[in-house]
């Protein structure tokens, strides 16, 4: 039940379910709207038409006829007035509708748009920080398997904390420019001691090879004092894939997978590294997403959202797995 931010078109998302912001009238309109109406079909304008509208917060579901999803979800956002006419519960209140509808029709997939964030005013980081803790908070307190996209049309509207932004974008290029001085000013010792360096890691690989990354990721749950369920929900990780790895301690993970455990076990950079290590990979200082990774890490930053926003503000993979049907 991971959460993802994606850059696309929402009309041809392949998700059970796409959620449409809406007018109250439910009869089309302009933006993500009138895009939506144009691809599905006349078809989905006369079945609107029998739903009499739609309240601002609340959420209604149709056929989704010439689309590739299976049902079109129609939500109503608020318009913004400056933020104290409860602009914000009337959005969360559109998330929550729209998953609630989701999953009483059995859906496995739904895709956003950022509702309310064209032209009906809400601030766009802050349109985002709603639907990522509702969303999250949604989804962790769900039995359900649902995996569920955020679409974001056009990477020039996207917007996050420029503080946050700023202060990662510095990071990364202070130790890019580092990693460059480093090599320049290496002579043959400095090589000698890298090869060193090297041979330790490896002495160290062979003493701890006995233990897989399935093994020792299992083993920090239980000294973390955390469960299953809490600890794939917090490393963005589908139900099945974790019972995959549970099951096959053989289990070749993808690096953004264990990356999201790493995060959701809350572990300091060394353990990350281990860990890391166990399943055959490594931080690298010439890696724009991994230096990311590592300015969280390192500020005891473990809200896997936050970091999936930065990553995909600055085009890198972001953290986390499901496994597909």
């Amino acid at each position: 039940m991971p959460l993802f931010i994606i850059q696309g078109d929402i009309t041809r998302s392949d998700c059970d379910a796409i959620v449409n912001a809406a007018n109250n009238s439910l009869l089309g309109g302009g933006g993500v709207d009138g895009a939506i109406h144009r691809a599905a079909g006349p078809e989905l304008l006369n079945e609107c038409r029998t739903l009499h509208g739609c309240d601002t917060g609340e959420a209604k579901i149709t056929g989704a006829y010439n689309l590739d999803a299976k049902y079109v979800i129609h939500t109503v956002g608020p318009i913004w007035r400056g933020g104290n006419r409860g602009e914000e519960e009337l959005l969360r209140s559109c998330y929550r509708n729209s998953l609630k509808l989701a999953v009483e029709h059995e859906c496995k997939s739904v895709a956003f748009p950022m509702i309310s964030a064209g032209v009906y005013g809400y601030p766009f980081d802050e349109a985002l920080e709603v639907a990522v803790s509702e969303i999250s908070s949604f989804l962790n307190s769900s039995q359900d398997d649902l995996t569920v996209y955020i679409t974001i049309f056009s990477k020039r509207d996207y917007k996050i904390s420029r503080e946050l932004f700023d202060d990662v974008n510095k990071y990364v290029k202070d130790r890019m420019v580092f990693k460059e001085h480093r090599f320049m000013c290496m002579g043959m010792n400095a090589a000698a001691d890298a090869c060193a360096a090297d041979s330790s890691v490896e002495e160290f690989v062979k003493t701890h090879i006995d233990e897989s990354f399935s093994r020792m990721l299992l083993r920090l749950i239980d000294e973390k004092g955390m469960t299953d369920v809490e600890c794939y929900k917090k490393a963005n990780i589908d139900r099945k894939l974790f019972s995959k790895i549970r099951s096959n301690e053989s289990y070749h993970p993808k690096k953004t997978t264990v990356l999201g455990f790493a995060i959701a076990l809350k572990l300091t950079l060394d353990e990350t590294d281990e860990l890391l290590m166990k399943a055959g990979y490594a931080l690298s200082d010439s890696n724009c997403g991994d230096l990311v990774v590592e300015y969280f890490l390192n500020n005891r930053i473990y809200d896997i959202n936050k970091i999936n926003e930065v990553l995909f503000a600055m085009d890198q993979e972001l953290i986390g797995e499901y496994y597909p049907a």
